[in-house]
């Protein structure tokens, strides 16, 4: 999928799934909805899981999506996933973000989600998205911007986090705070008719709560993000141990909140 590193600075251990399997068009492209109609043609960069390349699929049928992905293994369960649910105008392959295997001008919507900010040349994968878009077709790209999460306990443990999690991010070849950019690198990528939002993820309830920090005290520990952070000088096993309990304990914290803001795009070719 990029040119950096590794190609996911999470990688795929099951707490990162997990967490990828939550997402929906209704909780993670509520922006793009509008634009969904039956007959489009839709390609899905960076489709994970596939949850929402499939509901994406149900709107636009008998439309076809596709969804790519850099991990066979990821493509493999996005399959399994369309064919239980019985979703059959979609189909899922293995990609690479800076050169799509589709014709030029070929497909009427490029969705990507939190795709961008894990892409060492982020304005070449618009491009390259562009490329493939019919004249007036639709880019949706939506990106969380971690310079501006809020957290309640802000723990020491959890100010920790976000502080190795933004320095691992980069040094890995990527740009934490990518909501904030999408706007200027879609402009540097040749987009003028560009229209940009924000929303928000809230973990709020009990089981929110332990959904996420459980998911996120596994990731802390035994994720590539692990593995990066020990390997860039980050953080050692102890810091990350730290942080995974500081996630634990913000998990059962009846006051604990937790905002994530997103930057999200629609632009026009």
């Amino acid at each position: 999928m990029n040119d950096q590193r590794d190609d996911y600075v999470h990688g795929h251990h099951e707490s990162v799934l997990r967490t990828h399997a939550w997402r929906t068009v209704e909780n993670s492209a509520a922006y793009l909805a509008p634009h969904l109609a039956p007959g489009l043609a839709v390609l899905d960069v960076g489709s994970g899981p596939g949850t929402i390349t499939i509901d994406i699929a149900r709107r636009v049928s008998p439309g076809r999506v596709v969804g790519i992905d850099a991990s066979q293994d990821v493509v493999e369960r996005a399959r399994g996933l369309a064919e239980s649910e019985g979703v059959t105008n979609v189909e899922f392959a293995v990609g690479d973000a800076y050169a799509l295997e589709l014709d030029d001008e070929s497909v009427d919507i490029v969705h990507a989600h939190q795709v961008l900010q894990h892409v060492a040349r982020p304005v070449d994968v618009l491009r390259e998205m562009r490329r493939v878009l019919k004249p007036g077709g639709i880019l949706a790209v939506r990106e969380v911007d971690y310079g501006g999460v809020m957290i309640d306990p802000a723990t020491a443990a959890l100010t920790e986090w976000l502080s190795v999690y933004r320095e691992v991010h980069r040094w890995g070849g990527g740009e934490p705070d990518a909501g904030r950019r999408l706007t200027s690198w879609a402009h540097e990528a040749g987009f003028s008719d560009i229209r940009s939002t924000g929303s928000l993820w809230v973990f709020a309830t009990p089981a929110e709560r332990d959904w996420w920090g459980s998911a996120w005290a596994e990731r802390a520990t035994e994720s590539t993000f692990a593995t990066h952070a020990i390997e860039s000088g980050h953080a050692d096993l102890e810091t990350l141990e730290r942080i995974a309990a500081g996630w634990r304990a913000w998990a059962t914290a009846d006051e604990g909140w937790l905002g994530m803001p997103h930057g999200e795009i629609i632009a026009r070719r």
